[in-house]
């Protein structure tokens, strides 16, 4: 018998039992093909009110034990539960129609039975599962649009342009007018008082609170008015109004009347020819109704007069002004009035095809460190183009961490989409003038731009013009989905299996699967939501942020709470460095920062330093925010950027000066932390998807396909160690300093005795006589352990026997 014979004989003796040994135990801590999860997310969200409240200091695993307990509609044999492996989501192209329901509601227990049904996945031989990223094809800007795409989303029948105002608004909805400027005849309570009479104000959850939804008149009469004070001569070219928004009440203007003065003593009413004009106002609550004047007005102050309202409500309304500041012949320094920014950026809004022409213009100017590329498209046919801005565009460096900002995920909240767009231009014109900040920015980043998640949304919004759309007009995509709403919901399959499983060593805390039933076509998940999931699936992005409007806050994840409740205190394991990511932008916005700014809404977010617990503001299920925490390896926080969500064109510069250092050192962070490369130390080839845990820290994350690694750490001393599957781990102490660059924590792994004899057997070749005597070694010591129990059992045996004879 030839000696490959021999040892092969030797390790079909071993493979049962040489996994027991201790020095192969170690291989089995990587949990990436080993460890068994179950989809129980749907089945026990019924039973989880009932629950005792969960501790909050476990992070995400996952365990197959115990489901059946709970429904029975769910059960996980052992032989149905699946590795853990990420399901891997294809962009889907633009649908002509909508999807139809995925279920009858006469059977609700039918459909959650078969959605929640897993596969048998049996891990594989190789020693490393390599992971093969999807290449994004460059897009030529210079190809016209698709014709029938055109005629959907801009219909020459139907085409509405934004309405062109002479006049930009003063600012009640975008607070530049204080609540000193606003007053009026009387009104109910404070909550209801004139400072809250702001087109688009929100209210609060309960009415009789100091955050209303409107300005209220006390009285019932004719002579109830609101009074701006624009400070300054103004040419009043316009007014809207809106009602109160409240859930409760049901309050707005049907017609009312202007008057204008210099004074505040003499008032003069605008005529309609030769009478004093009526002008037509709401018919909801919600609507914004634009009342245009018969003549312009020069004047200081303006008031709006209530002539009739809605019969079974109140005199309530919430107002924009529309005016032009008139030169002040008394000043003779003009230019120090000015407010805007010295950077010379495209400041406008742009639609789809006016996106396409500045994006395509940035490429033009910086065709070395930029390139355009698509992720999918949206419901209608527009695709979600992506700058990518890098010194090496189009591939993955070796070591360079991957960023991405994603704007526009709700339509009609625009200012993120513009200032991602003025960001591409900014980076490119100081990387052309040499900015070393930019310069070495670009050098040592791969940095992705996704500036409209939504374009459905965003044309439908922009169609109504930005003081006119409203408060949700255009927020959701054409289907009607909320995209922030979207995204699978992880944190409840997470949650659900903590609860069962007793068994703390058979949980995972990352890299949590999909489940099945959101992977199906007939799930009502958004062409766009998956796109952008399949961008996070193959690029490995390391840090994030989700730009918003509506509000003046950071929120950092967790967005869902536990138990469902409406708002509670949800951390992750990486909180800390979470509050330092969102404090970063905070702090550096120039409106956040400012103590003296009053609240947007109904929250008073100045005294959290304007960051918060997403879940403790109030609960987001199925938000990118989480999902992206725990289905890959970036951290990702959700900016709100300005009280109003659709500012006009003329606060576009102010706005970017106010975001610019924001949007810049929030980007440099990707830098903190540590950073390296997992090798084999045999070939020194990368190793992908090796696990990298912190100590005390219950969240790992995993290297990319070429085996480098970024974990986002502050500064501190760090025990890190590396698992790897057919590897014995290695762990080593990593400190990360204050300096804006990561510790370089590099990994070279041995791989298991198991592991080399597998890949020598498959290959075909011939055992190495170092393996040869360590499995002559393990055999002879399996042997013994053997023969041992043997004889303890027949000692035992015996001993018995000779009891029973006495």
């Amino acid at each position: 018998m030839t000696p490959t014979v021999i040892f092969v004989s030797f390790l079909t003796v071993l493979i049962g039992g040489v996994a027991s040994l201790p020095f192969l135990k170690t291989s089995t801590t990587t949990v990436s093909y080993n460890v068994t999860y179950t989809q129980t997310s749907l089945a026990t969200r019924s039973v989880r009110a009932g629950l005792k409240r969960r501790t909050t200091n476990t992070s995400a695993k996952i365990s197959p034990t115990k489901v059946s307990k709970f429904s029975e509609t769910v059960e996980a044999p052992r032989e149905t539960t699946r590795a853990l492996k990420p399901v891997t989501f294809k962009p889907t192209e633009g649908r002509t129609k909508a999807p139809k329901p995925t279920t009858k509601p006469s059977k609700p227990t039918k459909v959650i039975t078969e959605t929640l049904k897993t596969t048998t996945v049996k891990p594989t031989a190789k020693s490393t599962p390599k992971t093969t990223p999807l290449s994004f094809q460059t897009e030529d800007l210079n190809e016209n649009i698709d014709k029938s795409v055109e005629r959907r989303v801009w219909n020459p029948k139907n085409s509405e342009e934004p309405p062109v105002f002479e006049c930009p608004p003063l600012g009640l909805e975008s607070l530049k007018v204080k609540d000193s400027q606003l007053l009026s005849s009387s009104y109910k309570r404070r909550g209801l008082g004139p400072h809250r009479a702001r087109l688009n104000i929100q209210s609060g959850i309960e009415d009789g609170d100091i955050y209303d939804g409107a300005w209220c008149a006390q009285h019932k009469d004719k002579n109830q008015w609101l009074q701006v004070d624009a400070m300054k001569l103004t040419r009043f070219t316009a007014v809207m109004l809106q009602g109160r928004s409240s859930i409760w009440s049901l309050d707005f203007v049907e017609t009312f009347k202007v008057q204008v003065s210099n004074d505040t003593i003499k008032w003069k009413p605008c005529m309609n020819e030769t009478k004093e004009a009526v002008f037509e106002g709401n018919q909801d609550s919600e609507t914004p109704v634009l009342a245009v004047l018969p003549q312009p007005a020069m004047a200081r102050y303006i008031r709006i007069n209530p002539q009739t309202w809605f019969k079974n409500g109140s005199i309530c309304l919430r107002a924009e002004i529309m005016g032009c500041e008139m030169p002040d012949p008394n000043n003779i320094y003009p230019w120090q009035a000015e407010e805007g920014t010295k950077d010379k950026l495209d400041f406008k809004h742009h639609n789809y095809k006016e996106m396409r022409k500045l994006m395509k213009s940035v490429i033009e100017m910086c065709p070395d460190i930029t390139r355009i590329y698509s992720i999918g498209k949206s419901y209608m046919g527009l695709k979600l183009y992506v700058m990518e801005i890098s010194d090496n565009p189009g591939k993955h460096e070796l070591g360079e961490p991957e960023f991405r900002y994603v704007a526009g995920m709700h339509g009609n909240e625009v200012l993120g989409r513009e200032l991602l767009l003025n960001l591409m231009e900014y980076i490119c014109q100081e990387y052309k003038r040499g900015n070393q900040r930019i310069v070495h920015l670009v050098k040592e980043t791969r940095i992705h731009l996704l500036p409209s998640m939504n374009p459905d949304g965003y044309e439908m919004a922009y169609k109504k013009g930005s003081e006119l759309a409203g408060w949700a007009f255009g927020r959701n995509s054409y289907e009607g989905i909320d995209m922030n709403h979207n995204f699978a919901d992880l944190n409840t399959v997470m949650w659900d299996a903590i609860e069962l499983e007793t068994n703390i060593s058979k949980l995972i805390n990352h890299y949590f699967p999909i489940p099945e039933y959101y992977t199906s076509e007939e799930a009502m998940v958004a062409p766009e939501t998956r796109a952008v999931i399949s961008w996070m699936q193959n690029i490995p992005f390391v840090l994030s942020a989700n730009l918003h409007g509506g509000e003046l806050v950071v929120t950092y994840p967790f967005d869902m709470t536990r138990d469902w409740a409406p708002k509670e205190h949800t951390p992750t394991a990486d909180e800390s460095f979470f509050r330092w990511l969102a404090t970063v932008y905070a702090s550096t916005n120039h409106v956040m920062s400012n103590p003296d700014r009053r609240p947007c809404h109904n929250e008073d977010f100045i005294r959290h330093n304007n960051i918060i617990n997403g879940a403790n503001w109030h609960t987001v299920p199925g938000s990118m925010n989480d999902f992206s925490y725990l289905h890959t390896n970036c951290f990702e926080v959700t900016v709100e950027l300005s009280c109003d969500k659709f500012p006009h064109a003329s606060e576009l510069p102010i706005e970017w000066e106010n975001n610019r250092e924001s949007l810049l050192i929030y980007m440099e962070q990707i830098h903190r932390g540590i950073k390296g490369v997992v090798r084999d130390k045999d070939t020194e080839a990368g190793i992908a998807d090796a696990i990298i845990k912190v100590d005390d820290i219950d969240h790992h994350i995993r290297s990319a396909f070429e085996g480098d690694y970024w974990r986002l750490l502050n500064p501190g001393e760090y025990h890190i160690t590396v698992t790897a599957e057919g590897y014995i781990p290695a762990s080593r102490n990593c400190r990360v300093e204050y300096e804006h660059y990561p510790t370089i924590c590099d990994f070279k792994l041995t791989k298991t005795l198991k592991q080399r004899l597998r890949e020598i057997l498959v290959k075909g070749g011939k055992i190495p006589k170092d393996l040869q005597l360590r499995l002559r070694q393990l055999r002879i010591r399996k042997l013994r352990a053997s023969t041992k129990l043997i004889n303890r059992r027949r000692a035992s045996q015996q001993r018995k026997a000779r009891g029973t004879r006495r």
